[in-house]
């Protein structure tokens, strides 16, 4: 049985007919830049996350740079972050010359609130969680030292789009919220795509002038931003593909508890919830000793897996002026010897899952022998 990490022909196929027709038709019309779709789009996903603003850009990490513009980050401030998320966090903070702190994680990959504390300095400008996998890190014990320290929240929501944490979105606990629609989001578009969610009127305005070139009108520019326009024929997918955003990822809880219960008896560490928590599994990621061993059985019976991320942001190469060495992040750099994502897109098929616990049970059955 071959079966594929992620499945975007499947979705393609699912939404061509009904797809096809509106992409012709924007086509048709000569609007490709701004319009009636994009702002229906931020209209539909400012009311999907529960804010009241969003702002339409061409990707993830651009929200993160305009978010973190909005809080007024400068050369030399400092923003904490936890080093296991993909390098866009890190890089948005370094764009605008500004250093990351890292702190470690819990067993979750959520940053850990309990060390955010000791690393804020008067340098400390922001706190950048990462609700990684699709889990909403612990937002109230952040709100409250954000609140204690006067330090504002951006969140790195990338991930997590219709995730909750005590029945509160991602998006929704800070004064920013950036998300990433690429094509492998529970979200996505046919292409790079993001957006900003904000309560700020005053963010909202500005943000909208930087990602058309800090332009007032068509010859005047009161700052100066850069193009990050989403496309007109992105939001119309999105558009489209936000009306059956529920549908996949109840499908993807579903197939989480289904591993949840087939894998249970082995020595894994599951993404189990906790009842704060509604997980929309963007990744399904176990903790495995033996992790490679396990990746290379896995290929060997044609199940297609990816590690989220193998080299913790602190270790990277770009990172060697920050600072840091091997050893200063230890639950990290564990887990990221031990991290491993299974399939879980809204596609797979019970028998998939069947067939992908049967072949892991099988290993440790090998393996027990040994």
């Amino acid at each position: 049985m071959k079966i594929p990490y992620v499945s975007l022909d499947k979705q393609w196929q699912e939404d061509r007919n009904e797809l096809l027709p509106l992409i012709e038709k924007q086509f048709s019309s000569g609007q490709y830049i701004g319009g009636e779709e994009v702002q229906k789009f931020e209209r539909n996903i400012a009311d999907y996350v529960g804010t009241k603003f969003a702002v339409a850009l061409n990707s993830g990490t651009d929200a993160l740079v305009f978010g973190l513009q909005a809080l007024g980050i400068r050369p030399g401030d400092e923003v904490i972050t936890p080093p296991n998320s993909f390098i866009a966090s890190t890089a948005a903070i370094t764009h605008l010359k500004a250093k990351p702190i890292f702190v470690d994680v819990l067993p979750d990959q959520n940053i850990d609130p309990a060390k955010i504390e000791k690393a804020i300095t008067p340098k400390t400008k922001a706190l950048m969680p990462v609700h990684l996998t699709g889990r909403v890190a612990r937002m109230d014990e952040i709100q409250t030292i954000s609140d204690k320290y006067s330090i504002p929240i951006i969140e790195d929501a990338a991930q997590s789009i219709g995730s909750k944490f005590l029945n509160q979105k991602s998006g929704t606990f800070s004064k920013v919220g950036c998300f990433s629609a690429h094509p492998l989001k529970n979200l996505n578009a046919l292409g790079d795509a993001g957006f900003l969610t904000t309560n700020s009127e005053e963010d909202y305005h500005r943000i909208m002038k930087l990602r058309n070139h800090g332009l007032i009108d068509r010859n005047s520019v009161e700052d100066f931003g850069y193009v990050s326009r989403l496309d007109t024929i992105q939001a119309v997918i999105l558009n489209y593909r936000l009306n059956k955003l529920d549908k996949l990822i109840d499908k993807r809880r579903k197939n989480a508890q289904s591993y949840f219960e087939k894998l249970k008896d082995l020595p894994i560490l599951l993404p189990l919830e906790n009842d704060k928590e509604y997980n929309t599994y963007h990744t399904f990621v176990i903790q495995i000793e033996k992790r490679d061993a396990l990746k290379v059985f896995l290929t060997e019976k044609g199940i297609e897996t990816s590690i989220h991320y193998p080299i913790p942001i602190h270790l990277q190469n770009a990172s060697r002026n920050l600072g840091y060495s091997l050893g200063d992040f230890p639950v990290t750099e564990k887990q990221s010897q031990q991290i491993l994502t299974l399939p879980i897109n809204q596609f797979l098929r019970e028998e998939e899952i069947d067939f992908i616990c049967e072949c892991i049970h099988s290993f440790f059955g090998e393996r027990n022998k040994q």
